[in-house]
């Protein structure tokens, strides 16, 4: 589809600022994303204003966020996760070292992971679904600071998410979101 819009006032405005500074607009980089309750065929349109053809588009990354159209943030929080899991990746040496103290590691966990997961979670709205797979996120990353634990008959087990909360004074990924 494609739709001709008249030159608008806002658009050369934009163009004569720029064109100020020495700036051009990109046609190949420009695209726009369109906010209504109205839907157009579910198709991707195309817009152009003076001549230049600009994309609409449904999705798009905005300083280091994904922006969707319909406001969803499943895919941001996915995203947000995998950045995580890299940077849990990157320092799992350190994570696992036995010399460095559980103070430590936590301390590097919220500072080199945990930053980065929640970056952008103060435009979030925390569903039970989305609740659910942070702390799950959290709770690999707090086992494998936290370690093992040896039982009486000398077997090693996993630390219940119980023991995990206890250690971390209740502190969890979800709380931090909640009250920072």
């Amino acid at each position: 589809m494609h739709f001709v819009i008249p030159t608008s006032n806002t658009f050369q405005k934009l163009k004569q600022k720029a064109e100020k500074y020495r700036l051009t607009i990109n046609q190949n980089k420009t695209k726009y994303m369109r906010h209504s309750r109205m839907q157009i065929n579910g198709k991707d349109t195309e817009t152009e204003i003076e001549g230049m053809k600009i994309e609409e588009v449904s999705k798009t990354k905005y300083l280091g966020t994904i922006v969707m159209k319909d406001n969803l943030i499943e895919e941001e929080i996915k995203e947000r996760i995998s950045v995580g899991n890299r940077a849990s990746f990157t320092n799992q040496k350190i994570l696992q070292s036995k010399p460095i103290s559980k103070k430590t590691k936590m301390k590097l966990y919220k500072a080199l992971i945990r930053s980065v997961v929640v970056y952008g979670s103060e435009c979030w709205v925390l569903r039970e679904n989305i609740k659910q797979k942070l702390l799950v996120f959290e709770t690999k990353i707090l086992r494998r600071i936290f370690g093992t634990t040896k039982k009486a008959n000398g077997e090693w087990r996993l630390k219940t998410n119980e023991e995990l909360e206890k250690a971390i004074n209740k502190e969890n990924i979800v709380r931090y979101i909640k009250y920072k």
